[in-house]
């Protein structure tokens, strides 16, 4: 960070690099929220025992209110009004347009009027009171401490809509349960409600399926007698064709012994000798096979697993083995090897001979089945020309056929719901039970206290939260020395604690934790240039009051005490304050110099308790930007290095003015001072900004008129810790 120091020039290199501290050195975003939620807690934690508070009350003004819920299963009802085998049937996971038509029949106006009169509510005057329900309606008004009957129809209504505003039906996910739940101040009334619901649910379930009972069974009646018509009908005209066509067929058996259908001879015999000529052919095939498979050297399967050709060619295979031994001792000359050798040929000749045996039956075979299949295959020939001949005949039986059969499966059908709905109309078959009924609740279930103070808990964090980014958005105030050097982009120099007594008393106790701030900023500025603190210095500020001139004075005493000859210059000539230090007037001074006066030393006063020399600011002049224009500032400071090692400049603030970027660009750098908790970042960047601009050496930041207490977490502790250590507990300077 010393480069802006180290290379006065670069003016450029100065700005990018301002700008590259300040977008690299942003914290991490948790650890940015920490810092708000710490540097605001009281704000927070405000807004949250606020919540807290309102929460408990609301909670307590509450009417407690109790919930009971009785338990139903609604099951799938199946699409025929009932079958003798099985009278419902699964209902599968996707298909929820039933169950949510019965959820919207459970909330139904007509259900929630049913229950409301058969627990006599349109006549309560409780019931209405119990639910505040006020009304200027003429139904409501009391005669003789009775309700008028003529509203009760209006009563009816309402009290059906109070009921569902208080009624929750909450379905069991995957499954057919249902839960009826219905809360009031009552416990009692709350158990008979939600118990009347589910009993007036079943009963209308059930006077729905009686009314579509009737009705279905007499429009089946009519339609039983029109279909029995059109069967007697369609069985005459189908038996007077057949004898007209000679068509005979004959009942075919299915597996139970029951007729299913007829069946013409020709279509058994064809379908029997089809089955004869496959098998056939498959049979012819596979004779075709072997005889084709019965390669050279006797190799087909019939030849392999023959007993008598593997007899000789085991013999065979010994007599080559024993030949082959003698040939190793003797010549193919030798008798007994002319022996063996006329054995094994007479063994060659007669597995030949057997290996053709099989040949000639293999291929007797095969024309066997050959034949056997073109036989077949001339029958069913024959038989495809009679069926085909009974099939023009049967075309206009099988239309007659099919009117009989469908009549039939249309009257069979017809009949066999009709008896089910006898059936059914007379027991009452219901798809809807009652699992668990309601009992009245012990405990309310409404207000919940934990819940509801959770709930104001989490409130009151949020509020506070809110609250807590929308000061901090607000507040553009540096609190802490992290944050300093994150914003301006500079080097933090120092630290120095806010005091409330006269700087100069303080300084004068050298173990005071001013002058261990200010040790701390002379330390740092030793490691600003090559030859260690800068010989010329000016100190300035965004605006007055930031602490520059206690800077200043700091600065000169603890270099004084490090054995320099130091003096400090009272640059504000608008608003001068070094020359209350000394005790004298600003008579003469810097103003005096600059307007032409070279006598040094009497423009000067000693500082004997300090230990160093200062000059006034002198009389105040009509412009003093005028005068720092000239070079006549650069030539005092130059005269001054030769009598003294520093020369400390207290510059006036930098916004408004054109002083403090003159001063800073004779000085050889420029020491920034900044308050603590009081001064906006945005203009001290624009005073930042305004110095760079003129070129001037800013060597880094002092944060002044720090406050411990008001830093963020960790940063008051580590910098107190700082200031006392090895010292005994003192109360704090702020």
């Amino acid at each position: 960070m010393s480069n802006i120091a180290l290379n006065p020039d670069s003016n450029m290199a100065a700005v990018a690099l301002l700008q590259a501290q300040s977008e690299n050195s942003v914290p991490p975003m948790l650890r940015q929220y920490l810092r708000i939620a710490i540097r605001w807690r009281y704000v927070i934690l405000g807004a949250v025992a606020v919540c807290f508070l309102i929460g408990l009350i609301a909670t307590l003004l509450m009417t407690p209110q109790y919930t009971a819920s009785s338990t139903i299963e609604i099951s799938r009802e199946a699409d025929k009004v009932t079958d003798l085998q099985a009278v419902e049937r699964e209902a599968a996971i996707t298909d929820q347009e039933f169950y949510q038509t019965q959820y919207g029949l459970l909330e139904s106006r007509a259900l929630s009027e049913r229950v409301a009169t058969r627990l006599k509510l349109p006549e309560s005057q409780s019931f209405f009171e119990m639910f505040d329900f006020e009304s200027d309606d003429p139904a409501f008004k009391l005669a003789n401490g009775r309700y008028p009957a003529s509203g009760r129809a209006t009563r009816e209504r309402a009290a059906g809509e109070i009921l569902r505003e208080h009624l929750d039906i909450s379905p069991t996910r995957m499954s057919r349960l249902v839960e009826i739940k219905f809360t009031s101040p009552d416990p009692s009334f709350s158990a008979k409600v939600s118990n009347t619901w589910s009993e007036s649910f079943i009963q209308t379930n059930l006077e729905r399926k009686i009314q579509a009972t009737s009705y279905g069974r007499n429009l089946l009646q009519k339609q039983l007698i029109q279909l029995k018509d059109r069967l007697d009908e369609s069985q005459r005209q189908l038996v007077n064709y057949a004898s007209s066509a000679k068509i005979i067929n004959l009942p075919a058996q299915s597996g139970n012994g029951q007729s299913s259908s007829e069946r013409s001879i020709v279509v058994d015999d064809l379908a029997a000798l089809n089955a004869a000529l496959t098998q056939a052919t498959a049979s012819r095939i596979e004779a075709q096979a072997r005889y084709q498979q019965n390669g050279r050297a006797g190799a087909s399967a019939e030849a392999l697993s023959n007993s008598a050709i593997n007899s000789l060619r085991q013999r065979r295979a010994e007599l080559a083995a024993e030949y082959r031994r003698l040939m190793t001792q003797f010549e193919p000359g030798y008798p007994a090897a002319q022996a063996i050798q006329a054995q094994i040929t007479q063994l060659d000749r007669s597995i030949a001979s057997e290996e053709g045996r099989v040949t000639s039956s293999l291929f007797a075979d095969y024309r066997r089945t050959q034949e056997q299949e073109q036989a077949l295959q001339v029958k069913v020939e024959q038989l495809k020309g009679d069926y085909l001949d009974l099939r023009r005949r049967s075309i206009q039986y099988n239309i007659y056929q099919q009117e009989v059969d469908t009549n039939q499966a249309l009257y069979d059908g017809l009949l066999q719901r009709f008896k089910e709905i006898g059936v059914a109309g007379g027991v009452g078959v219901n798809n809807i039970s009652v699992v668990d009924p309601a009992q009245a609740p012990k405990l309310p279930s409404s207000p919940k206290l934990l819940i509801n103070l959770a709930i104001a808990i989490m409130a009151g964090l949020g509020i506070g939260a809110a609250l807590a980014f929308a000061l901090e958005q607000i507040d553009e105030g540096i609190t802490d020395p992290a944050e300093a050097k994150r914003e301006l982009g500079l080097p933090l120099l120092g630290t120095i604690p806010k005091i409330d007594e006269a700087p100069k008393d303080i300084l004068l106790d050298r173990k005071s934790d001013l002058v261990d701030a200010y040790l701390s900023v002379q330390t740092n500025l030793a490691f600003s240039t090559e030859h260690g603190v800068p010989r010329s210095l000016s100190i300035t500020s965004t605006r007055p009051a930031e602490g520059k001139s206690t800077t200043c004075l700091a600065l000169a005493t603890t270099l004084t005490r490090g054995g320099k000859r130091v003096i400090l210059i009272d640059g504000d000539m608008r608003s001068p304050s070094i020359h209350h230090l000394g005790g004298v007037t600003h008579d003469r001074g810097l103003s005096n110099y600059l307007t032409g006066e070279d006598n040094i030393e009497s423009l000067t006063f000693p500082l004997k308790d300090l230990g160093f020399t200062a000059m006034s600011a002198g009389p105040l002049p009509p412009n003093a930007a005028e005068l720092l224009t000239s070079n006549r500032l650069s030539q005092l400071i130059a005269r001054l290095l030769e009598i003294y090692d520093h020369v400390i400049i207290d510059s006036p603030p930098v916004m408004g003015l054109a002083d403090a970027p003159l001063i800073a660009t004779k000085v050889e750098g420029v020491v920034y001072a900044v308050e603590s908790h009081g001064i906006r970042t945005g203009l001290v960047k624009e005073a930042l900004g305004r110095l760079v601009t003129a070129n001037a050496r800013i060597i880094g930041s002092v944060l002044t008129k720090f406050d411990a207490k008001k830093a963020h977490y960790g940063y008051g502790y580590g910098y107190e810790y700082g200031y006392r250590y090895g010292r005994d507990a003192e109360p704090d300077a702020a």
